[in-house]
């Protein structure tokens, strides 16, 4: 597996171990989920703008979110994952998550997403969610459905 990480946001260089979690995250994602751990994957740390932008363009919604995902056709690509540091500290923070782990979630679930999972009905939410909570709880971070 090979991680290509692109920081656009200098936010995002703050949080120490910040590289390796996200590399842990993707491999443990790929484990669970079957994916081929010899695929190549970029991880895109932006802003709220960048990831309103390509929301914009590729989803038709004009706003920003915190995690977008886009598979690739290419044989050996499994895609790109764009991830909006401001959305995401402020889910973090009204959360009460750190914002590595925060961050690390939204990454398994990009992977996820690009290796087609979903969540946009019941019956792929209780597919998905579970598989996610299995790999966040081997990189120690709490399930982040439960309901408190």
């Amino acid at each position: 597996m090979s991680l290509t990480l692109e920081i656009e946001d200098q936010r995002w260089r703050r949080p120490r171990g910040l590289t390796a979690r996200l590399k842990k995250a993707v491999r443990a994602a790929l484990a669970e989920a079957g994916g081929d751990d010899a695929a190549d994957l970029t991880v895109l740390l932006t802003t709220d703008k960048r990831v309103k932008t390509l929301n914009h363009d590729f989803r038709s919604k004009d706003k920003p979110t915190n995690v977008l995902s886009f598979p690739s056709e290419e044989e050996g690509y499994l895609g790109d994952i764009a991830i909006a540091y401001g959305v995401t500290a402020k889910e973090a923070k009204a959360e009460g998550k750190t914002l590595i782990d925060h961050t690390t979630h939204l990454t398994v679930h990009g992977v996820l997403h690009l290796l087609g999972y979903d969540h946009v009905t019941p019956r792929l939410a209780k597919v998905m969610e579970p598989m996610e909570t299995r790999i966040l709880a081997t990189l120690k971070i709490a399930d982040p459905y439960e309901t408190k």
